[in-house]
């Protein structure tokens, strides 16, 4: 297995994680949702859902480019929902919000996963 191969695995798993927590704490999710969107648990299920699909794309050597261009889709539909939790300094479900710093590192990182999947 080649490093982009183990990028793949471990972004997949990610993906899948996080979407599967999508299901079990939807309440810590809900406020990142901008009002604009509406339905802040519809998008939540739905975000939670395509985030296991593209995770398992990832992981799957078959479909792993396919996986990638829709990792880079995923994290750019994405980005509308940080950018609100940053500029509004939304509070997450358990009360914590993301420093401006924070939210910098986010968006590099995010950035670096959309180059990395492509």
């Amino acid at each position: 297995m080649n490093i982009r191969g183990l990028f793949a695995i471990l972004g997949g798993s990610f993906f899948v994680y996080v979407g599967v927590l999508h299901f079990t704490d939807t309440e810590w999710f809900e406020p990142i949702v901008p009002p604009l969107f509406g339905s802040p648990e519809f998008w939540v299920i739905a975000s939670g859902v395509v985030e296991i699909l593209v995770g398992i794309m990832l992981i799957i050597p078959a479909i792993r480019r396919m996986g990638g261009f829709a990792s880079a889709t995923l994290l750019i539909c994405l980005y509308p929902a940080n950018l609100y939790m940053w500029i509004n300094s939304v509070e997450l479900g358990d009360g914590a919000s993301l420093s401006h710093t924070g939210n910098l590192v986010r968006l590099v990182l995010q950035l670096g996963g959309i180059w990395i999947s492509l």
